[in-house]
């Protein structure tokens, strides 16, 4: 059977159910490369192993949509670029939706001819129809069923051809007339099925990436081939949809959330604290976890996820804001019970107070988090510790952002914190002493002349 997302040529479909993966010996991937390996060289046909889709269904990793009104260019580019498709590396499974080799007779009715002979519309479809699929002349339901049987009337099979067409004659007033006096027969590409978005006719080139290869990546590759090289006619529109719009969108969703946590949290840092400055630079710590992030992921070598990563980041932003806030608190309640202090002590007192409450918080967390991270689940009811199955290794991209950007961030807030809190000081103290060097340069200047 197909499918929503299957091409025009595609003949069925079949769903395989794997085995509970404690009774075999090779994981999901490997029985899908086995199918791969086992159908590859079967002649006459082609056949695509693909993943059950779970939620949504987004269909394969690079969708690219042709748009326009031209339907013979619109399908020369769809195979133009399919075929570049085919010439890269990385991609498998590559299909589109333009029309298979086929051909259907288009029949034209002169209405300035029929009318001089006589001869209707109607008339001509009914005489077709005895060679193709016959009149309905009546129903019929047996006895024995429920659903009525057609009866058709029609030639015998060895007068259903193409060239009885031109045989045919209909019944005037003058007589019987051959219809190929005012009808005329054209071959025309077969349609087997017509896509439209917004009126415009629409095809699809869609292929699957390989293991170990970034959609994001092929993507960007065939979009710099289309800006340089491609010559795509202009009455036609690219358009690329599938994972990698998906893709966008989430990425667009989730910097929405991240733009509107940051807002939530200054207007209250700023109510409580009464410091526009304090209030920046416990934000500011979103930004070093955010980086810590990106640093994991670089030193793991893992992909950016727009949802897992994404909402790892703006989960950190609670965690990093929380300790800086700790920070920062007590830092204001020192300096205000103990005003005899200088700015240097009250920051040193205040790491050393907050020290233990900081590490804990980022222990606790990431030492939690580091088997799934890790890609270790564990049952405590079975008895039972599993590197690398499904359940763990849905949540490994959460679950390593929060770990790499907590720690990261953890340590800059206990060294760049601080630095920044006497930084303000630092800075008057730093003009301070300028303005008295320029003083002092100055009433140097002044007595020399007199000396």
């Amino acid at each position: 059977r197909g499918n929503s997302g299957s091409s025009a040529d595609q003949i069925g479909s079949m769903f395989i159910e794997i085995s509970d993966r404690h009774t075999r010996n090779i994981d999901g991937f490997e029985v899908q490369d086995a199918y791969r390996e086992a159908i590859e060289d079967v002649p006459g046909v082609r056949v695509e192993v693909r993943e059950m889709e779970n939620g949504p269904p987004v269909g394969k990793d690079i969708q690219i949509q042709l748009t326009g009104l031209d339907l013979d260019v619109l399908g020369r580019e769809t195979k133009r670029v399919r075929k570049h498709l085919e010439t890269m590396d990385g991609l498998m499974a590559i299909d589109d939706t333009a029309p298979v080799p086929g051909i259907e007779w288009e029949v034209t009715v002169d209405r300035a001819k029929a009318a001089m002979l006589g001869a209707d519309v109607a008339s001509v479809g009914a005489a077709i129809q005895l060679v193709t699929n016959g009149v309905l002349v009546g129903k019929y339901r047996p006895d024995d069923v429920d659903d009525e049987v057609d009866i058709r009337v029609r030639f015998p099979e060895e007068y259903r051809s193409i060239t009885e067409l031109d045989n045919l004659r209909v019944t005037t007033p003058q007589g019987r007339v051959p219809i190929s006096s005012f009808v005329e027969r054209d071959a025309r590409q077969k349609v087997s099925t017509i896509h439209r978005q917004e009126g415009n006719r629409v095809m699809y080139v869609r292929a699957n990436t390989v293991d170990g290869v970034l959609a994001d990546n092929k993507v960007k590759e065939i979009q710099q081939w289309l800006n340089t090289s491609a010559n795509i006619d202009p009455g036609v529109k690219i358009t690329f949809r599938g994972a990698n719009e998906e893709q966008n969108e989430s990425m667009a969703f989730i910097g929405k959330a991240f733009g509107l946590s940051l807002a939530l949290m200054g207007i209250l840092l700023i109510t409580q604290f009464n410091s526009f400055y304090q209030s920046l630079l416990i934000l500011s710590a979103v930004i070093m976890s955010t980086v810590g992030v990106l640093l994991g992921l670089l030193i793991l070598h893992q992909a950016f996820s727009a949802i897992m990563t994404g909402v790892g980041i703006v989960a950190l932003a609670g965690i990093i804001v929380n300790n800086n806030i700790v920070l920062i608190d007590t830092f204001n309640y020192l300096r205000r019970e103990n005003p005899g202090w200088d700015l240097q002590r009250v920051i040193v007192q205040t790491g050393c107070q907050r020290l233990r409450p900081v590490f804990l918080t980022t222990f606790t967390t990431g030492f939690g988090l580091l088997p799934m991270a890790c890609g270790v689940s564990i049952d405590l009811i079975g008895r039972e510790v599993e590197v690398g199955g499904p359940v763990a290794s849905f949540w490994v991209q959460l679950a390593s952002a929060l770990v790499s950007g907590l720690t990261f961030a953890t340590v800059l807030t206990l060294i760049v914190t601080p630095a920044c809190l006497i930084a303000p000081q630092a800075v008057r103290n730093l003009f301070r002493r300028a303005r008295v060097a320029v003083k002092r340069s100055g009433r140097s200047a002044e007595a020399s002349p007199a000396s």
